[in-house]
């Protein structure tokens, strides 16, 4: 109440902030909501709902995380540079605006891009640039009353637990209004530390997009439906696609243009078939071969084929095994596989990934869930002088990437080579479909499925945390009448099996895996993005309806697990 009295009380610049401030005056739980604790930050940066508040996404919020920021780069080094990337959420530009205001009161330049961008243009800009940091305002596939602040190391990287932990410590020493600096977006263009990044930079990071074409007779057999939900993908995704060959693509009118709102599509991400449903009706009508999605900030990718007169989606466990195999096989026709190749996945993704890196002799690494990780290990082989040998990356929730000119997943580069796959496909009287049961065929039926099970609010954090340490006083026996055989925790980074312990090499990780004694395995985690635990399943039968039985069982089973 101190907080919200303060902030009440304080001439905000905002008066949107004020007018809220005073309609909730009498709402004591509404109060609570939005002073209880200041807007987490971590590696994942910022995350939470626009609004007044210390827990909420606003400039205020968005000055004090990059002042902490810029006072962390500041101590390494006086001057410095960031770059600055946006999305077509409310209040997107409003933010990246205040961020580079932040900055160039601080000495340091801003790199700002003139246009709304994709998230993996922002990494390219922070590599191709040599900045020091990047700041990417976006909240990714979050409904529309959400914002975020993605921050980014030198490496193209979403910042490490390290430096998240010094830029925390950085922002908790500060005042949200007497130790800010800032100044005006027009101040720090006319003092040359606000600069708008060239067109020269885009048209780099297509080129690199371009460089991973794997097919190099693409014609116009391919029909494509694109839809970027209303977001930041469209310019990159047409134009590589433009300048690739694929000509026939039509976009979905409704989700064309940039629109905050996300009036068609409430839950923008392009995982659920809610967010298709408008490119679903368009592809019904024009019949494309696929339905392309990319979601908000374009670094996911989802796929609707039309297979047998029906469209049927592709879940991002799949779609990332069928580009691996298609990136191994072509690199391989091509001549282009490296010696010692290597792939790059999660602990949650699919086991499917593992007998297809064996069969074609590809060292797969496994991370922890968060892309930042995938590119963490790329920094490690190019330390070694290994970049080379990497071919593919991906992780289950939609996110993939074949190049290592940026560091996170990149939607511009999936759009390009599902394409490409589909086309290849196409030619040999198959779809993408059919492809992925000619794996299940070759290698085993390999079913994963996600539960999300949300809780907000301050009492949400509190049973979610609850919920994670029953588990670690007691792992379960047994879960859906399977025995488990063995367990790991990668909080305390220790694997159970039976009566050995054996310690994990990842760093630490709010994850508890369960493996039952029929190879069925069930992972439990905490969303680091949204307020919700993710439960994720994977079963392996002889056949798809075995496959999928004991999945049903996982399913019922999760619940009970939690205590819900």
């Amino acid at each position: 109440m101190t907080e919200y009295e303060r902030w009440r009380n304080t001439p905000l610049e905002d008066p949107k902030l004020t007018q809220e401030l005073e309609e909730i005056a009498d709402q004591p739980e509404e109060i609570n909501d939005r002073f209880y604790r200041n807007l987490e930050f971590g590696t994942a940066g910022l995350r939470g709902v626009l609004g007044a508040g210390t827990n909420r996404m606003n400039i205020y919020t968005v000055r004090k995380a990059t002042q902490g920021l810029a006072n962390y780069l500041k101590k390494k080094k006086p001057g410095g540079s960031v770059a600055i990337a946006h999305d077509s959420r409310i209040n997107s530009e409003l933010f990246a605006r205040e961020a580079a205001g932040v900055l160039a009161a601080s000495g340091i330049t801003a790199h700002l891009y003139p246009e709304l961008m994709p998230t993996p243009a922002l990494s390219f800009a922070v590599r191709y640039l040599h900045c020091d940091a990047g700041i990417n305002i976006t909240a990714s596939h979050n409904p529309a009353k959400y914002n975020g602040y993605k921050t980014y190391g030198s490496d193209g990287c979403q910042i490490a637990l390290e430096m998240a932990d010094r830029v925390l410590d950085e922002i908790n020493n500060l005042d949200i209004f007497s130790d800010v600096k800032h100044i005006s977006y027009e101040e720090g263009v006319q003092n040359g530390l606000i600069q708008i990044i060239p067109q020269r930079v885009t048209d780099a990071y297509i080129e690199a997009v371009k460089g991973q074409s794997l097919l190099h007779d693409v014609d116009s057999g391919l029909k494509v439906v694109y839809t970027p939900l209303n977001g930041a993908g469209r310019m990159c995704v047409t134009r590589v696609l433009s300048e690739i060959g694929f000509n026939d693509v039509t976009l979905v009118p409704e989700q064309a243009e940039p629109d905050g709102n996300f009036p068609t599509c409430p839950y923008p991400n392009p995982e659920f078939r809610e967010a298709l449903q408008k490119g679903l009706e368009l592809s019904e009508r024009l019949q494309p071969d696929l339905l392309l999605a990319t979601d908000p900030d374009s670094d996911r990718a989802g796929v609707a084929v039309r297979h047998n007169g029906e469209f049927v989606l592709i879940n991002g466990n799949e779609m990332g095994v069928l580009l691996l195999d298609f990136v191994a096989r072509m690199r391989r026709k091509n001549g282009t596989m490296p010696e010692h190749p290597a792939a790059i996945s999660t602990i949650v993704s699919t086991d499917l990934n593992e007998a297809v890196t064996a069969e074609y002799g590809i060292e797969l690494f496994k991370v922890l869930t968060g892309f930042k990780f995938i590119g963490e290990k790329i920094g490690e082989l190019e330390a070694k002088g290994q970049e080379h040998r990497f071919i593919f990356g991906y992780e289950e929730s939609y996110g993939y990437m074949s190049g290592s000119y940026v560091r996170d997943k990149d939607a511009v580069n999936a759009s390009l080579l599902i394409c490409e796959m589909a086309l290849d496909y196409k030619r040999k009287g198959k779809t993408l479909v059919d492809a992925m049961n000619d794996l299940y065929q070759k290698h085993g039926y390999y079913i994963n499925d996600l539960l999300n099970f949300v809780f907000e609010g301050q009492d949400g954090m509190n049973k979610m945390a609850a919920m994670m340490d029953a588990l670690r006083k007691e792992a379960p026996s047994q879960i859906a009448g399977f025995d488990v055989v063995g367990h790991s925790d990668y909080e305390t980074r220790i694997c159970f099996d039976g009566d050995t312990q054996t310690p994990i090499d990842l760093p630490k990780s709010n994850v508890l895996e369960y493996r039952m004694e029929n190879g069925c395995k069930l992972m439990v985690r905490p969303s680091g993005t949204e307020p919700k635990i993710k439960v994720y399943l994977s079963a392996c039968g002889s056949n798809r309806e075995e496959a999928l039985a004991l999945t049903e069982k996982l399913k019922e089973a999760a619940p009970k697990l939690l205590g819900i």
